[in-house]
């Protein structure tokens, strides 16, 4: 512990220091004279060590009271300022969440939900542009009727050997169809898909808005979907989900009308599909599906045929 002494006519200030503490003790009247020697009040200012005040190193008594009195007074005063200026924590309200934690919860459903979309929005062409915005724009819907040779390729009965059936017994044209009747009813580069909205993907699905534009007309619009399994497969579901609108607006134009007509797929489906049971040659199971009767059954599926039970041998279980 060592200690400063300052004194002068009217006034003495001592300063204490320890390892943990630090006092300073400011005094208007003059120690006793037994205790200290006489200064001259004319003398500057005079630094005093209290190791060396008394011989033989050890403190004078009167240092010893002092720094007992200023160390109660530096004690006191911490604990004044420890209860004055302690803030309270009496709220039971939970502390509102910081704005680190609130652009985590963002970016979490920004990563988990795609709802909102792959950032593909179509781009908004300024108002005074000349070339027409097809993102938002219905120009040329409905205005006059197309010349009789796109007419009749557009109308043009579909072609039995060109449908196909699904397993689960839907009939359908493939896409690349629906595109060369458009080529051939108004050639290629005069028809084209515009998007009209962002691509939007759930967890199982793939949608977006696409209109059909035709000789600078807009024909139709209409959202196309495709399922995915894995996020891997997204860029194929995106190019699905345009095929899938390119065929809804097909509708519009009459391609393939008869897709759509009961009467036509049941009769199709009498006299060009039939069912037969197949077995997975992996799994080993089986089940029914339909197909065309002029397709043959394609790998990894084959044929089941049902083996007879062998002669004097009873089919009925035994319980």
């Amino acid at each position: 512990m060592a200690s400063l002494f300052f004194q002068r006519a009217g006034w003495s200030l001592q300063i204490t220091r320890t390892s943990r503490s630090f006092a300073i003790s400011f005094s208007t009247a003059l120690p006793r004279r037994s205790h200290h020697s006489v200064i001259d009040a004319e003398a500057p200012n005079t630094l005093r060590s209290s190791r060396g005040s008394a011989p033989g190193g050890r403190p004078r008594p009167n240092d010893l009271q002092t720094k007992f009195r200023t160390t109660r007074v530096y004690r006191a005063q911490q604990a004044r300022a420890a209860t004055t200026f302690a803030a309270p924590n009496n709220s039971t309200e939970p502390p509102p969440p910081t704005e680190r934690i609130q652009l985590s919860a963002e970016e979490a459903v920004r990563t988990d939900d795609l709802a909102s979309g792959l950032g593909d929005k179509p781009v908004v062409l300024d108002e005074t542009a000349r070339q027409v915005d097809w993102a938002r724009s219905f120009h040329g819907l409905s205005t006059e009727a197309f010349s009789k040779e796109a007419a009749e390729a557009l109308l043009a009965p579909v072609g039995l050997d060109d449908i196909e059936v699904k397993p689960d017994g839907i009939v359908y044209l493939p896409e690349i169809k629906y595109r060369r009747i458009l080529n051939k009813a108004f050639g290629p580069g005069a028809w084209g898909l515009a998007p009209r909205g962002e691509t939007i993907v759930t967890a199982k699905a793939v949608t977006r808005e696409y209109a059909l534009v035709a000789l600078g007309r807009l024909v139709s619009v209409a959202r196309g979907e495709q399922d995915y399994f894995s996020p891997e497969g997204i860029p194929t579901a995106v190019e699905g989900c345009k095929s899938n609108a390119l065929m809804r607006c097909c509708k519009d134009l009459g391609v393939a009308s008869e897709l759509w007509d009961p009467r036509f797929i049941r009769r199709f489906i009498a006299e060009h599909a039939k069912e037969v049971w197949v077995e997975h040659q992996q799994t080993q199971k089986r089940r029914k599906i339909w197909m065309r009767k002029d397709d043959q059954v394609k790998y990894p599926f084959k044929i089941y045929t049902p083996t007879a039970p062998a002669s004097g041998r009873s089919n009925t279980a035994k319980y």
